[in-house]
């Protein structure tokens, strides 16, 4: 990957269909995100799809799904096979793997998916995946990829999964709050955590453990950069400019859409390269961050 043509890269990028036209989620959950996020009809890009997406903007994408087999009774994409997919565009592709906490030996496959299939991260989302983040039982899991020394992405704060249905479909949003995380990081020390999305209702928290420990980052991803909360922007254009992370969450916001708006926000330059490129450089072992 040659980091001096990208312009960006995106932390937060869904592969929402696979080569053999199954889906993320069913239609129910699908039609509820898009209209949470006024995205029209909804977008399944494939690997593919996405990787031409990104080569036309000169951007890289941290791509994944997410395997939520038993909270959400829906069959996940194979992280293997997205894996592999993005191996045939390693100019522009990034792949992170997911593994269902409830699953088989989740640790094992961590393991192999980094060993096996070249995963540079993972993904989790902890109120599909019906999981507490800082249940002991999945420390097993967290200790492995300490030990492979790439990090772990989690959603934080409201989700639009699920959004307006009778009982959100079942899904809590309270297994989402990025404190449970702060426990995670504070036992694993090693381990990059990176607390996905302005964690609304619950943003301060979120800014705390980012200013607090070294190993917590925030990625910028699920909302236009136009309603953050003021002291999301406050904190990223200073104090946090090192820890945060270009993401947009596509394809339900388009990295088009993110970026015009984040071009009104107070920011400098130095923050503005840096989220939207050196920080993610920088933990996913490209290059270091610049320093200040």
């Amino acid at each position: 990957m040659n980091l001096d043509a990208l312009t960006a890269i995106d932390f937060h990028v869904h592969v929402e269909q696979d080569a053999h036209g199954h889906l993320s989620l069913d239609a129910e959950l699908l039609d509820a995100s898009a209209a949470y996020f006024k995205a029209g009809a909804p977008r399944t890009p494939t690997v593919a799809d996405i990787a031409a997406h990104y080569r036309e903007r000169s951007m890289a994408a941290v791509v994944f799904t997410v395997d939520a087999a038993t909270g959400l009774g829906h069959p996940a994409l194979s992280s293997e096979e997205i894996a592999d997919a993005a191996a045939a565009h390693p100019d522009v592709l990034i792949p992170f793997g997911s593994v269902d906490p409830h699953g088989p030996d989740p640790a094992a496959r961590a393991r192999r998916l980094v060993a096996e299939h070249g995963v540079r991260g993972f993904k989790f989302h902890p109120s599909l995946q019906a999981f507490a983040p800082n249940d002991a039982a999945h420390y097993p899991l967290y200790e492995a990829i300490q030990d492979l020394g790439v990090p772990a992405l989690f959603h934080t704060g409201q989700t639009g999964i699920g959004a307006g249905l009778p009982g959100g479909r079942g899904i809590k949003l309270r297994y989402s709050h990025p404190m449970l995380l702060d426990d995670v990081a504070a036992d694993f020390p090693g381990l990059t955590v990176v607390l996905a999305h302005p964690s609304v209702p619950w943003q301060d928290e979120a800014i705390s453990m980012a200013t607090h420990k070294a190993n917590v980052f925030i990625d910028l991803s699920g909302w236009s950069p136009k309603y953050f909360p003021p002291q999301l922007v406050k904190a990223a254009a200073g104090r946090l400019r090192h820890k945060v992370l270009f993401g947009s969450d596509f394809p339900v916001i388009t990295p088009d859409r993110w970026l015009a708006d984040f071009a009104g926000l107070p920011v400098g330059d130095e923050a503005r390269a840096l989220i939207l490129k050196g920080n993610a450089a920088g933990l996913l072992g490209l290059a270091a961050p610049e320093a200040s």
